[in-house]
């Protein structure tokens, strides 16, 4: 998969996105000074959401349209994505200011709409949010447009997983890579389940990654370590300006440790290899070793009390300890000479 200029393999670094989303409070200055702030944080990507309160529902105040049991209780959806939604109109500001830094830039379409007004702004990619990951018409016509698709499993059984898949398949997409997400916010760290990043990549043979809503730098390290070569995070200037996703973004000194500590861990992962390097190999010299431990004359039987395994290393193998043992020696050998089979009668 490549995005942009980077390209996502099994073998890439972990492209790292930091999700805009509600965090501009309403304020394009704010918006902007957030992108700085990602690039400055090591962020590989700012992301988007693309939508309106009339794109993705009803003014509505029934039951059905009340939420409950989030940091978001008792709003009205409409309400809700009136105060969260990023002006359309900016769009091709924060575009730009993302390219200026250096900063590859997406979003996440929420109906036809969206996605064909970020066609007009040739997004390199596109987002789909783990609620939207069960609307197959979204999908589908997203998939169509034949870029890179990153779709959220939050709120996904394995069957709404392979409707998704499937979907992007049928459009002859198969440029596809599945996040691990655990939809609450903020999301309980033991609900994390990142043995998932693992199996999502074996399981449909694609890209995974993590969208991640707890908080701190933990689960992020242990999706990189289970194989993640995506991880978003929401970002904030500073979760005192407030919004409704503030309580679950971290800001710039915090993301940066994030970066920080993901890429640390993935240069710590390494590779399989038993061979040693020229410093490890070094290292052997203070392994154990057959010594002389006790003066020895020539005609002298070898015992544990005048041979030994001790440090350093540069004496017979240990392995060969029993072979020796109850042998004689034919000549003198002084305590603190390495033993070798020349000794022997």
């Amino acid at each position: 998969m490549i995005i942009d200029t980077f390209e996502i393999s099994s073998h890439s670094k972990v492209f790292i996105i930091a999700e805009l989303s509600a965090n501009h409070n309403g304020n394009i200055n704010t918006a902007i000074e957030t992108i700085r702030a990602a690039k400055r944080a090591g962020a590989d990507c700012i992301k988007l959401q693309t939508y309106t309160a009339n794109t993705i529902t009803i003014d509505c105040d029934k039951d059905d349209f009340l939420i409950k049991g989030t940091i978001w209780e008792g709003k009205n959806l409409y309400k809700l994505y009136q105060e969260a939604y990023t002006p359309w109109e900016w769009h091709e500001e924060i575009f730009k200011v993302a390219k200026e830094e250096g900063l590859i830039c997406f979003s996440s379409p929420f109906d036809k709409t969206a996605v064909d007004f970020l066609e007009t702004l040739d997004v390199p990619a596109y987002k789909i949010a783990s609620f939207e990951i069960t609307d197959i018409p979204l999908i589908e016509y997203v998939a169509s447009k034949g870029k890179p698709i990153i779709i959220s499993t939050g709120i996904a059984e394995e069957k709404d997983i392979e409707l998704a898949i499937n979907a992007c398949k049928s459009m002859g997409n198969e440029n596809i890579a599945l996040l691990k997400c655990t939809s609450s916010y903020p999301a309980p760290i033991n609900e994390a389940n990142m043995c998932m990043v693992k199996d999502l990549a074996q399981r449909y043979g694609v890209i995974s990654g993590l969208s991640d809503h707890t908080m701190g730098a933990t689960v992020p390290i242990v999706a990189t370590c289970f194989g993640a070569k995506i991880i978003e995070k929401h970002f904030i200037l500073d979760r005192a300006i407030g919004g409704p996703d503030a309580s679950f973004s971290m800001n710039e000194i915090e993301f940066a440790a994030m970066v920080k500590a993901v890429r640390e861990a993935e240069s710590a992962i390494g590779k399989v290899d038993y061979t040693l390097t020229e410093k490890q190999a070094k290292g052997k010299d203070f392994s154990r070793s057959l010594y002389v431990v006790e003066d020895i004359k020539a005609g002298d039987i070898i015992t544990e009390t005048n041979v030994r395994s001790i440090r350093p290393g540069f004496g017979m193998h240990p392995k060969h300890y029993s072979e020796i043992l109850g042998k004689t020696v034919k000549v003198d050998i002084e305590r603190g000479v390495a033993f070798n089979n020349a000794f022997l009668s």
